[in-house]
Order: structure tokens, then C-alpha cells, then sequence
């Protein structure tokens, strides 16, 4: 009798112990940073990117959450397109998207295709109830690589601190 109250109470303790660790992760916001080489971090690497940085900033904040770079250096809107799904998988909550026409005008992509695919994404995003942020309105005036293009480190730093009242205003108030 010893031993049937002991496997008991050990089922009833490990049952207890997943459920816990579920509900730890299911709280994990997951978030999706989309776009070409400034998401990627080009020239400074994905841990001084603004993704990585935007992630510290809200943990430091008190939220749980985990944030993917979704970015690829020469990527179009195209490109981000067709790989939408894969990028912002199941259980996403938050894409912030960082597009420019910058490699699209460089592919030969017009202004009107650029528009339609980034619409595309967008919506693509709202039907599967995922938050869409544009990021484009942060970009200017940031401290530029040499090459006039790509974000120094400290201009990923400020991105990322444009970007989080917004992101906390989506995510709510602790």
C-alpha cells in the first residue's frame, strides 16, 4: 500500500512539474524581427543587432520574451514573401518588420511591387492573428557604416530604443 501512495504521489508531483514548465513557456512572447541586412546585422553581427538588443531591453523591462532574426543580407520583399511562414512559424504573437525598397530597386522591382508585397506580408501576418510593427519610421537619422547603408552598433542600439515603446505597447504594461 506504501509503495502504491508513493508512485501516486511521485505521478501526481511529475504531472504537476510539466504542466508547471508549460505554462513557464507557454508565457515566452515570441516575436519575429523581419528583414535584409539591418535585421541580419550587417557589419556588427546578429548579437549587437537590433533584434538581440530590442530582446535585452524588454527582458530588462520584466518581459518574457524571445525574439528571432529574421534577417537576410540582399533579401527583397519577395524573398521575405515566400519565406513568411518559415520565418514567423506557429506561436508567434509579434513580427516587426524592417523593409526598405533599398534591394528591391536594386533587383528591378518597381515602387507599386515593393508596396503590393510588403501589403502582402502584412496581411498574411493579421490572418493569422499575428501583430504587425512596421519599423521603417525609426531608421533615419541613425549612425551609419562607411558604406552609408548599414547601422553602426550604437545605431542599432538606438533602433532598438525607438522600438521598444511601441513593442511594450503592443505587449502591455507590466
Amino acid at each position: 500500500m506504501t509503495k502504491r501512495i508513493s508512485n501516486f504521489c511521485f505521478f501526481i508531483f511529475f504531472t504537476l512539474a510539466l504542466s508547471l514548465a508549460n505554462l513557464a513557456n507557454a508565457a515566452t512572447v515570441r516575436i519575429v524581427a523581419l528583414g535584409a541586412s539591418n535585421t541580419e546585422g550587417y557589419g556588427v553581427g546578429s548579437d549587437a543587432a537590433w533584434p538581440a538588443r530590442l530582446q535585452a531591453m524588454l527582458r530588462a523591462e520584466g518581459y518574457d520574451v524571445s525574439i528571432s532574426n529574421a534577417g537576410i543580407s540582399g533579401d527583397t520583399t519577395s524573398g521575405m514573401l515566400a519565406r513568411l511562414d518559415s520565418a514567423a512559424p506557429s506561436g508567434t504573437r509579434i513580427v516587426i518588420y524592417a523593409i526598405y525598397n533599398y534591394n528591391d530597386s536594386r533587383r528591378g522591382l518597381s515602387p507599386a511591387e515593393h508596396a503590393a508585397n510588403v501589403h502582402a506580408i502584412v496581411s498574411r501576418l493579421h490572418a493569422r492573428g499575428i501583430v504587425a510593427i512596421s519599423a521603417a519610421q525609426y531608421f533615419n537619422g541613425l549612425p551609419r557604416q562607411s558604406d552609408g547603408i548599414h547601422l553602426t552598433a550604437e545605431g542599432h542600439a538606438q533602433f532598438a530604443a525607438r522600438l521598444l515603446p511601441q513593442v511594450i505597447s503592443v505587449l502591455g504594461r507590466r
